[in-house]
């Protein structure tokens, strides 16, 4: 089913512009979404309580002075297992009350440029604000580079040659499901490491691929580490932390 675009938004409301500003290295935004920036009257971006908020900390170099900032915080973020009745439910109320202060400002008439790390349709928490006000309000998705685009080129390790298959899969996966899914591909990103790195482990041993994978923590950033996955113990890992598992890399 072709998604729908609606012709008719309410006279005089504003844009929201979702902008991907890339894996963690504030160079790394397009030109694209630099200029939306400097342009917005306002912009929001999500954060853990306490915390600055990673799509902020990228972004800060190109700020524009004087707009408003919308901060939302994360009612919690690993303090509530997924699974849990209460996470799904505090979640999507949530997304609800920061639908409705964008919605308040672009019925205002205001552009709101909504901040992603990585590409927002990529494991993005806007995408739920997208979906929300996709049927009320004019809005521009602008992509950005992925956090394991970033991560790999900075490994200098191709991830797939010629026909190789890539998978990528999130480290929250059930871990027996894990190591099925990269028994069958011949190379692999692992998303959403965090506490979940010891299953990861297990997952990749049972797949016979624990020699090829490369943990990446913070790529592209300047607390930039890379190591092989064997030597990184089993300590949680942080928000900005990926594994991937290069492909055959086949001589031509």
């Amino acid at each position: 089913m072709a998604p729908a675009f609606p012709a008719d938004f309410p006279p005089g409301s504003g844009t929201l512009y979702t902008l991907g500003l890339g894996p963690g290295d504030p160079e790394l935004l397009t030109l694209k979404a630099a200029r939306i920036l400097r342009e917005v009257p306002v912009f929001a971006h999500f954060a853990k309580r306490g915390r600055d908020g990673n799509a902020r900390t990228i972004a800060a170099p190109h700020l524009p002075p004087g707009a408003e900032e919308l901060r939302f915080e994360y009612p919690y973020t690993t303090e509530i297992p997924v699974g849990d009745p209460r996470y799904a439910a505090g979640i999507a109320g949530f997304y609800e009350d920061c639908a409705a202060v964008l919605a308040a400002r672009l019925r205002a008439g205001q552009d709101v440029a909504l901040l992603c790390e990585g590409d927002p349709f990529f494991y993005g928490s806007s995408m739920y604000l997208f979906d929300r006000l996709r049927d009320g309000f004019r809005q521009e998705v602008v992509p950005g580079i992925t956090a394991m685009s970033g991560c790999w080129t900075r490994t200098r390790t191709p991830i797939v040659h010629g026909d190789d298959i890539l998978t990528v899969l999130p480290g929250t996966l059930d871990g027996e499901r894990m190591a099925e899914r990269l028994r069958g591909t011949d190379a692999a990103v692992i998303m959403k490491v965090g506490r979940n790195l010891p299953k990861i482990r297990v997952a990749l041993a049972a797949a016979g691929l624990t020699a090829r994978a490369l943990y990446v923590e913070r790529g592209t950033m300047a607390e930039e580490r890379i190591v092989p996955l064997a030597e990184r113990d089993d300590a949680p890992a942080p928000y900005f932390s990926l594994v991937l598992v290069p492909g055959r890399q086949r001589a031509r």
